[in-house]
């Protein structure tokens, strides 16, 4: 396992909670898996105090992103094939539960919104950084799953989506798979647009397996 990365030490916003200036550098994949988290080398980084580091760790080892080891530290997640195919049969599960309600509760408007986040995520692909991408591509997600009417559904899956992957680019093994993913998200508008909730169910399905 590596040591944390010491770069130029960024200007850090008193108000930003350093829990999400870590979990932005673990998504962007500046802190590998495997990475130790020394707490005065990220007071550094973060501009920010020992309890403040701390409390950002703990909160991050809640999410499963950071692993705590008795007497050495923390690190990040290191995600294992088991793990990650479980979660995957989880989401499928949670996400295809909802299709039918989804098609009975999405208007023009609904469609509108989420054709605009799917065209974001394509002009990610060409102009974005992978944080951007990734971010574009939960954005999609979470706008569908909201259509599912089921608020606690959607805070879930944002949260068992983050115990698999610390870092979006093990998302995508390949560009083609990051543009397949693109055009999944405009097939799932179309299938709701269309009241196919089998089509939305395997659409859905095969986008979380082979992502």
């Amino acid at each position: 396992m590596a040591d944390v990365l010491m770069g130029p030490t960024p200007e850090i916003e008193n108000s930003k909670d350093v829990t999400d200036l870590v979990l932005q550098d673990i998504l962007a994949g500046v802190l590998l898996p495997g990475t130790w988290l020394k707490q005065i080398d990220l007071e550094r980084r973060y501009k920010c105090t020992r309890p403040e580091v701390r409390r950002a760790l703990d909160r991050l080892a809640q999410k499963r992103l950071v692993e705590h080891v008795p007497n050495r530290g923390y690190h990040v997640y290191e995600p294992d094939g088991r793990r990650a195919r479980e979660v995957s049969e989880i989401r499928i599960i949670l996400e295809t539960a909802v299709a039918g309600t989804i098609l009975k509760n999405a208007s023009a408007d609904d469609l509108d919104t989420l054709r605009k986040l799917a065209v974001h995520f394509d002009r990610m692909v060409l102009d974005g950084t992978m944080l951007e991408l990734y971010e574009a591509n939960l954005a999609f997600h979470r706008q569908l799953l909201v259509l599912g009417g089921n608020q606690e559904l959607v805070d879930l899956v944002a949260e068992i989506r983050q115990r698999t992957s610390s870092a979006p680019v093990a998302q995508w093994r390949t560009r083609a798979r990051i543009e397949q993913s693109g055009r999944e998200h405009h097939l799932m508008i179309d299938a709701i647009q269309h009241k196919d909730a089998e089509e939305l169910k395997r659409l859905v399905r095969q986008h979380i397996i082979q992502n």
